[in-house]
């Protein structure tokens, strides 16, 4: 097995930093995949950049997910995460941004629930409409001008978000009280 060497000039990095100098921005390495940790409020501005700049072009998004870090052993800056894994198809590049989201801190220009609340990148990639759907599903983030939130997994009145840490491993008796679909009658 070779091991990747960290990668933390890569270019993506200087070129995102220089032609926005107002964010703030934090990198990380890991296993040779660089992440770029963006503010919750910079997050679309940020977003767009990479997919429209001719440098980045990142004219893929993979994937979005969230992660829970409750109970993490490090510090984190939040205890929820949504992260974006980004492809530059004629690079053959993969960028991750990753957004830290703190429920104990109000993200700056949301009304409900403001601290779980980003900007949604569905205009930029529509492919995120589902991605950002699940998100929401299991973690209770919300995406702002998301052309159609609501669950996708679970159903309209589930009551939580499964996928939270302190959410129970065996739920809250969904499985044993939920209404039977009987099939076999015609």
């Amino acid at each position: 097995m070779t091991q990747s060497k960290p990668n933390l000039e890569h270019p993506t990095f200087k070129i995102v930093k220089d032609s926005l100098p107002a964010s703030r921005f934090r990198a990380t390495e890991f296993r040779g995949q660089s992440t770029l940790i963006v503010e919750p409020a910079d997050l679309h501005r940020v977003m767009s950049f990479l997919k429209s700049d001719p440098r980045c072009a990142y004219d893929f998004l993979s994937d979005v997910i969230g992660v829970d870090y409750l109970g993490y052993p490090a510090p984190m800056p939040g205890r929820f995460a949504v992260i974006y894994n980004l492809v530059s198809s004629s690079r053959d590049d993969r960028f991750f941004v990753k957004v830290f989201l703190d429920p104990s801190k109000p993200t700056e220009g949301t009304e409900q629930d403001p601290a779980l609340v980003i900007d949604s990148v569905t205009d930029l990639w529509p492919g995120a409409e589902w991605t950002e759907r699940e998100v929401f599903d299991m973690f209770g983030i919300r995406f702002n001008n998301h052309p159609d939130l609501r669950r996708i997994l679970t159903w309209e009145s589930f009551p939580a978000h499964p996928l939270r840490k302190d959410y129970p491993v065996r739920g809250r008796g969904e499985r044993e009280h939920y209404r039977i679909v009987d099939r076999t009658s015609s």
